[in-house]
């Protein structure tokens, strides 16, 4: 009986250090919690004034500091169209959507706010990450993947459709390939043409 306890415990252990979403075993492991003081090329998330959400189609009620500053406030409504991309630096498909999400950034002007949100990764990873992929929009540190997880979800890329009043008007499941597919899915669930 002893025997088979030990081998119990032991799956257990193995099983633990397991993980389906590709997410590194160690993600946010001894971070400091001041994501505020890194040295990044990522801009600061902007300032959100607009009034409470209400819609009871929204994401959850989170909210999660920025790695280039400031603070993303799912609470308030983001005031214009939003895209929210998020990625971790252990996703493999992330890494060619990434470029893509900045193309749309830059396409989307004023019109459409594009932030990213790095979800169960490390700082240091998710940084060079960007980096790597040329990215400079501002994006948020999720690094416990209370999001994914409020919503259900596992792994990534998931793309988030906000609308201004803070309404979550589409989820897209999986990376997506070029910035037309992008701007025909912001025309469809958001109501911007880019």
């Amino acid at each position: 009986m002893r025997r088979l306890a030990v081998a119990l415990a032991a799956a257990l252990v193995a099983l633990a250090g397991c993980t389906s979403s590709g997410a590194p075993e160690d993600a946010g492991a001894g971070l400091d919690t001041g994501v505020q003081d890194v040295d990044t090329a990522l801009q600061s998330c902007p300032e959100q004034t607009g009034d409470p959400v209400t819609a009871a189609d929204a994401l959850p009620p989170l909210t999660f500091d920025c790695i280039g500053g400031g603070t993303l406030d799912l609470t308030r409504a983001p005031g214009v169209p939003t895209v929210i991309n998020v990625w971790g630096s252990w996703c493999g498909p992330c890494r060619e959507e990434l470029p893509i999400v900045q193309q749309l950034a830059d396409a989307a002007g004023d019109q459409v706010q594009v932030l990213g949100l790095v979800s169960t990764d490390t700082l240091t990873a998710a940084d060079s990450f960007a980096a790597d992929a040329g990215v400079t929009y501002p994006n948020a540190f999720d690094q416990q993947g209370d999001l994914l997880s409020e919503e259900g979800l596992r792994g990534a890329p998931y793309t988030f459709f906000v609308s201004a009043d803070g309404a979550l008007t589409y989820t897209q499941s999986g990376a997506v390939d070029s910035l037309e597919e992008f701007e025909q899915l912001v025309a469809d669930h958001l109501g911007v043409t880019l």
